[in-house]
Order: structure tokens, then C-alpha cells, then sequence
């Protein structure tokens, strides 16, 4: 039998099945999916928040670290804020450029809820430029570029109760550039018994953070490496990201973070030995952390997938700077892409790619040994 070209896998996986998700729930009964391209002028869009106004009518957006100086009629680095007449506009405000159902295991989120599905929104335009980014058709995408389906807040709400899921995920770009339209939805969601989750790169000021959290449930964060040099391949720098983490600690909002491992950018043994212990000693060992294997994307086409054994020797490192809860990710099949039970070493939730085969976790306790196991489970 021959073997599939690793491309030809990870346009599979990362293209073909995403799209033959919209597809199928856009064949699903009663669901607003009509889509449109706008052109940018008919864009209304909605006041920012967090920005100020400054003189000769420029305004300076004070969302996240980048701190955008915007000329009137210009956007931000995100693309996603536009200085419109002196006033900071969100062009994104209720406009998602996807709109799905997933297991809240594709986050990914394992200690939140599994085996639960999850309605997840996502726009255009990101404040980051990861050269990797399998979404970059999204993040890397000005208002305007895209299909975009009309959905106020409270219509996303009628949608997730319509199709009884749990929890609304904003995800695929980053929620961040879309902050109004995500606070808005969370702030009803919360009076509506739903869950809200976000997965995002963090960079995010520590005010609007504040803010957002006392109506979020669960976040992910993408820990791009442990250096400014990894970070690099972002065009951004990881002190905001690591600031924003120890302040989700801090205000009890469940937690997850992700590091997508890329040969050459952040695979070096050492700097993960230093994310692992400082992931520990600052937020403690029981934040999941999730090593994730890289294929070829974007602008990194001529870098391999990332060989298993790298994930795996991560995955030892981090287990023996402390972290209980470990996991890989994007090796369907693997032992480690399950849970085990700190305590007695059992496993406690067995899942293969993004289905639970089994779970052994009851009243927050692991079957085997009652050892408390930390997460939201119900």
C-alpha cells in the first residue's frame, strides 16, 4: 500500500474536513447560514471599546499590546478596528466569518465538559501573523474579504439553545480583535445558562481581560514558545502573553494552554524544559498542557510535521518539571492524546483525536482512586 504524501494529509485535515463541517451544518435545518460578502463601505460596525481619542483626530486602541496609532480612515494592525471620523469602530461586530459545531475537544479544551459539542464563531483578522496559521484565510483577512453571516448576540444565543450545546466558542481567528461582539454575547450568555469559552493568543491588555473574564467559563491559550525569538514567527513578543496568563489565574477562570511544537521555531529541549517549570511554578501543575504536532501551512510549507518523538520527549520534559496533566495533540491514536489520573496513573479519559471513548471521571473524581481531578465537569 502506498503512503499519502504528508501534504496531501494535512490539507485533508486541516482544510477538506473543516470544510465539510460548514457544509453539513449548513444542511441543518432552521439555521441562519445565509451568507454575503459586504463591501467595506456598507460595513456599519460598532464603537470600540478601550481606545483614546488624540489630536488632528487619530485614536489609540488600547486593547491589546500593540497599542495601534490610528490615522483617520486607517486600521489597526488587526485590520479588524478602523478609525472612523475620530471614533475606534469594530468592523466585526456581529458579522462571523464561520459558524459551526464542534466537540469542545478540538479547542482544545479536556478538563472542560468532554465529550460535549460546542457552537464556535470566529471573524476575520487576528493581531498576530503567525506564518504557520491554518486559519490564515480568516485571521489574515480584512472585513470586506470574506462571506460573513449576520448574527447579533442575542441571535448566537438563540442559535446555541436551538441547538442545545452547553457552551459558544469564539475561536478560529482571535477573539481579541473581535472584543465587543464577544463581551456582548458572553454578557447574555451568562444570563442564559450557557458556558462561554475563547481560544486565543493571549496578547489581550490586562484591563479588557479583567473584564471579560467575569463572564467567561474557560479559556485556551496558544503559548507560541518560551522566548521572543519563537515569537518571532509571530510578529509579536511573549511577556503580554505570559502576563495574561498568570491573570486568568488569578481571577479563577478555567484554563488550558496549547503549545503547537515547530521544528526549527520552538522545539528546543531547553526552552520547553523552561515553559514547563515556569508554567508550574507560576500558575501550578494542574493546568493542561497540550503539545500539539505541526504540518506544513501558510507560510511555512517547507518546514516538516513535527516528528513524534519530539512531542513525546516534550511531553516527558514536562512531566518531570511537575505538570499532571499532559496531553498530545494532532496524532490521532496516540496514548498521550488521553488523561491520566495524577493520582494513581489510570486513565481516566480515554479520547482518540477529538471523540471520548470513555470516561472515568464522576463528581469531579477519578473512578479508580477518588483523586480530585480539577476541571469543570458539569
Amino acid at each position: 500500500m502506498k503512503k499519502i504524501p504528508l501534504l496531501i494529509l494535512s490539507v485533508i485535515h486541516f482544510v477538506v474536513f473543516p470544510t465539510l463541517r460548514i457544509f453539513a451544518l449548513a444542511r441543518q435545518p432552521n439555521l441562519p447560514i445565509t451568507s454575503a460578502t459586504p463591501k467595506p463601505e456598507d460595513i456599519v460596525g460598532k464603537e470600540a471599546m478601550f481606545y483614546r481619542k488624540l489630536p488632528d483626530n487619530k485614536v489609540q486602541c488600547q486593547l491589546c499590546f500593540r497599542e495601534c496609532e490610528i490615522k483617520e480612515g486607517q486600521t489597526g494592525f488587526c485590520r479588524a478596528r478602523k478609525n472612523r471620523k475620530g471614533e475606534l469602530i469594530s468592523l466585526v461586530y456581529g458579522q462571523p466569518s464561520a459558524v459551526q459545531l464542534d466537540p469542545v475537544e478540538k479547542e482544545p479544551q479536556h478538563h472542560f465538559l468532554p465529550g460535549t459539542m460546542i457552537l464556535c464563531l470566529g471573524t476575520v483578522g487576528c493581531n498576530f501573523q503567525c506564518q504557520h496559521c491554518h486559519n490564515w484565510h480568516l485571521s489574515q483577512s480584512s472585513p470586506g474579504d470574506s462571506r460573513v453571516y449576520n448574527l447579533s448576540p442575542q441571535d448566537v444565543i438563540d442559535l446555541a439553545q436551538e441547538r442545545d450545546v452547553p457552551t459558544i466558542s469564539f475561536t478560529y481567528n482571535d477573539p481579541i480583535v473581535m472584543y465587543e461582539y464577544v463581551y456582548d454575547v458572553a454578557k447574555l450568555a451568562q444570563k442564559n445558562d450557557l458556558r462561554i469559552l475563547w481560544h486565543s493568543n493571549g496578547s489581550i491588555n490586562p484591563e479588557p481581560l479583567r473584564k471579560l473574564l467575569n463572564y467567561t467559563d474557560a479559556v485556551t491559550i496558544d503559548l507560541k514558545g518560551f522566548s521572543d525569538e519563537a515569537y518571532e514567527n509571530s510578529r509579536a513578543i511573549l511577556q503580554p502573553v505570559l502576563t495574561s496568563l498568570e491573570i486568568i489565574r488569578e481571577e479563577g477562570v478555567w484554563l488550558e494552554i496549547v503549545n503547537l511544537v515547530i521544528p526549527t521555531i520552538n522545539d528546543d529541549k531547553d526552552e520547553i524544559r523552561e515553559m514547563a517549570r515556569w508554567i508550574k511554578n507560576t500558575l501550578g501543575p494542574d493546568v493542561p498542557l497540550h503539545f500539539s504536532r505541526f504540518f506544513p501551512n501558510y507560510r511555512l510549507t517547507h518546514i516538516s510535521a513535527t516528528p513524534i518523538r519530539t512531542l513525546e520527549e516534550a511531553y516527558e520534559i514536562a512531566s518531570e518539571e511537575g505538570i499532571n496533566y499532559i496531553t498530545i495533540g494532532n496524532v490521532p491514536g496516540h496514548k498521550y492524546n488521553s488523561t491520566f489520573c495524577s493520582g494513581c496513573g489510570q486513565c481516566i479519559i480515554q479520547r482518540r483525536h477529538f471523540q471520548v471513548l470513555e470516561n472515568k471521571i464522576e463528581d469531579g473524581k477519578c473512578n479508580y482512586c477518588a483523586e480530585v481531578i480539577p476541571g469543570v465537569w458539569e
